[in-house]
């Protein structure tokens, strides 16, 4: 074959693997056995279900992720109560000001005395979150 400077035409297509996968094998499970192999799959956040196999039969090792929904639903509820603690803090601020700037004396000390009193109710509130909040991280996150 003579080089007259063109270049060989492409086939097209994908390379061919070095190490193809040829050899295939075929089990049957019961229906009990499928359930448990399935959940043991979902389990391991695999995408392709053949390397989930692979890994079993050759013993690697199968990372399984349990996410506990009521733990992320808990600390997610618990991160926006915190947000909202913040903003009532702002607001208080600002009708501090609004009362004194508005109202006389008085008249805006005996309001003050009613927030008083709901801000002491906050803070035990607050209390018994943080508690609860640790019992909770002791009981259930430190396994």
């Amino acid at each position: 074959m003579e080089d007259n400077g063109k270049t060989t035409p492409h086939k097209g297509g994908r390379h061919p693997k070095k190490d193809p996968a040829v050899h295939r094998y075929s089990i049957s499970l019961s229906a009990e056995e499928n359930a448990r192999f399935l959940s043991l799959y979902d389990a391991s956040r695999m995408d392709v279900m053949a390397h989930f196999i692979t890994a079993c039969v050759f013993q690697k090792g199968i990372t399984t992720v349990m996410v506990d929904k009521a733990t992320m639903d808990y600390y997610m509820r618990l991160t926006t109560l915190f947000g909202q603690f913040r903003t009532v803090g702002t607001n208080y601020n600002q009708v501090v000001k609004i009362l004194y700037r508005n109202f006389s004396e008085k008249k805006a000390a005996a309001y003050l005395y009613k927030l008083e009193k709901q801000t002491a109710e906050m803070a035990v509130l607050c209390q018994k979150i943080i508690l609860l909040t640790q019992e909770f991280e002791a009981k259930y996150l430190k396994k």
